[in-house]
């Protein structure tokens, strides 16, 4: 397994100034109680941890590639005493293989202008879906990285590798049967589509 292109994790802190509030943000995007979640990609946990307590008593599956990102959140886990959140060593493009069942809710963030197999994982988020269920995908806006600072400095992807909400569209929809459910602005420098299964 190889790492998705400009995918480095930051720091909580790094997080929390662009996403204070991950919790509110989820709920934007239609996490609820009782939701089944699969984040793809999740890290040490920033919005795997938050969905769990709101999807409580639902499981919510945090697949990750990298082994040292779930033990933190893991241990985050233990510490605050989350128990319905599943750390998942695995590689997204075989997502299916890594659930034990289908989920309401599948979550991609901050990582699909990074991924070199996007239908691969588009069509394995579709088909780890319960019909009905519901795809976001979080991206960082299509504007030059000099223009995304956080604390100052320039942040996430390079330009180049950008994609706005119309590009995201198209390459979900091109690959699976998705529907676009919603458009969503996430300021101060990110929007998300939901798509429906």
């Amino acid at each position: 397994m190889t790492r998705f292109r400009n995918t480095g994790q930051p720091d909580w802190d790094w997080w929390g100034r662009l996403w204070p509030t991950p919790g509110a943000t989820l709920r934007r995007l239609g996490v609820e109680s009782e939701t089944s979640v699969a984040e793809i990609g999740s890290g040490n946990g920033y919005f795997a941890l938050p969905a769990a307590r709101i999807a409580a008593p639902a499981p919510v599956y945090a697949l990750d590639i990298d082994g040292d990102l779930l033990d933190e959140l893991g241990a985050l886990a233990d510490r605050h005493e989350i128990e319905n959140v599943i750390p998942i060593r695995g590689d997204a493009r075989e997502l299916g293989d890594h659930l034990s069942e289908t989920v309401d809710f599948a979550l991609l963030a901050n990582a699909f202008h990074g991924i070199e197999e996007p239908e691969t994982v588009v069509t394995q988020a579709f088909d780890a879906l319960e019909p009905g269920g519901r795809f976001a995908v979080v991206n960082w806006r299509d504007v030059p990285r000099a223009a995304t600072t956080v604390t100052g400095e320039p942040r996430g992807p390079p330009t180049d590798l950008r994609m706005g909400p119309d590009e995201t569209e198209t390459a979900v929809l091109e690959a699976s049967d998705f529907s676009v459910e919603r458009r969503i602005d996430l300021p101060p420098y990110h929007y998300a589509v939901v798509f429906e299964r």
